[in-house]
């Protein structure tokens, strides 16, 4: 049976410091973040949530609450 983590959708996490990409459970994100610039970036925000997912996820939320570039 599996469990909700296995449910969870995954988030895609970049570090081009590192070269680096991978997906991890949406719950983990920021923790995960925090722990690899900690420990490798010396606390700088380099790994971060992919870019283009960021910018996906803001267009919906302007066009949800009714503030998109369509309405310029």
């Amino acid at each position: 049976m599996p469990s909700d983590d296995d449910d969870a959708p995954l988030v895609p996490i970049v570090c081009e410091a590192c070269e680096t990409t991978s997906r991890i459970p949406l719950s983990d994100v920021p923790d995960t973040i925090q722990k690899h610039n900690d420990q490798l970036h010396d606390g700088e925000d380099i790994a971060q949530v992919d870019p283009e997912i960021v910018r996906h996820v803001t267009d919906l939320a302007a066009e949800d609450i009714g503030v998109s570039d369509d309405d310029a």
